[in-house]
């Protein structure tokens, strides 16, 4: 049987169980270009690489303020996930005026999870094409979640998402363990060596190129600046990366090429 036989509506389950929509909208989310995330006892940070598409473009956003708390970076079609933050702002706002808190972390990763679930079970319907990583802070302490467009949400020490983050994750992987004892210096030092192993062999990451997000109290570099709530959620780009990029170490020149592939963010124009 032809496999378009199946695709053509959300709603229809192919012989082997599988809802192809919901596949081609995860395979959006690779298009986009790389994000990483990882979370120590007292931070979590979000590290993502910025693409524009010319050369008399600006970047692309690629992280968005929720709350106080709460941050997000995105890989996949940009306007589906300004549709999701703003949803996520909205209840973030709702539980300020209504119960005066700050809304937990789970509870809000869990209410879009909801919302992306709806679009993949009703008919005229199409799955979100962005996944998201998110990072927040409560009462138990800093966390991590990966959110898809098939409507699921997990939490993780360690995560990456968009083109060519298998990379990063096999690096993720060796060495997760030294991430729960990690100062907020050591782990953006991991994070930005992980988003290097994203990029082309003849790229490299510069303060136009990488966006930095961060909740947790204040690192070492970061003195003299002031932060809201001792540990609210910001996002630092341009000079102010560049504290962070001097510790990088050189990248080795024998490391083999990463697979080419779709480098850029999915757009909505022709």
């Amino acid at each position: 049987m032809f496999r378009n036989t199946y695709d053509s509506d959300n709603t229809v389950f192919s012989p082997q169980g599988r809802l192809h929509q919901v596949e081609y909208a995860l395979e959006a989310v690779k298009q986009g270009s790389a994000v990483v995330g990882l979370k120590s006892k007292t931070h979590a940070v979000l590290l993502a690489l910025k693409r524009s598409t010319g050369e008399l473009a600006s970047y692309q956003q690629k992280m968005f303020r929720i709350d106080d708390h709460v941050g997000i970076g995105i890989a996949g079609l940009t306007s589906d996930a300004r549709v999701l933050s703003n949803f996520m702002r909205q209840q973030a706002m709702g539980s300020r005026m209504v119960f005066n808190r700050a809304i937990p972390v789970n509870r809000l990763v869990n209410m879009i999870a909801d919302k992306a679930q709806v679009n993949t079970q009703e008919y005229g319907r199409r799955p979100y094409g962005v996944g998201f990583l998110i990072i927040g802070q409560d009462q138990s302490g800093p966390h991590l979640y990966e959110f898809s467009p098939s409507g699921t949400a997990y939490e993780y020490y360690a995560m990456s998402i968009g083109a060519r983050s298998q990379s990063a994750k096999t690096y993720l992987e060796k060495k997760y363990e030294s991430f729960e004892d990690a100062t907020l210096d050591e782990l953006i030092n991991h994070g930005l060596h992980a988003l290097r192993e994203t990029l082309q062999q003849d790229k490299e990451l510069t303060n136009l190129n990488t966006s930095i997000g961060i909740v947790g109290p204040r690192g070492e570099s970061e003195k003299g600046t002031a932060i809201k709530g001792g540990g609210a959620f910001r996002i630092l780009q341009d000079d102010r990366v560049d504290v962070y990029l001097s510790k990088l170490e050189p990248k080795e020149t024998t490391t083999a090429a990463a697979p080419t592939g779709g480098d850029e963010d999915v757009s909505m124009d022709g």
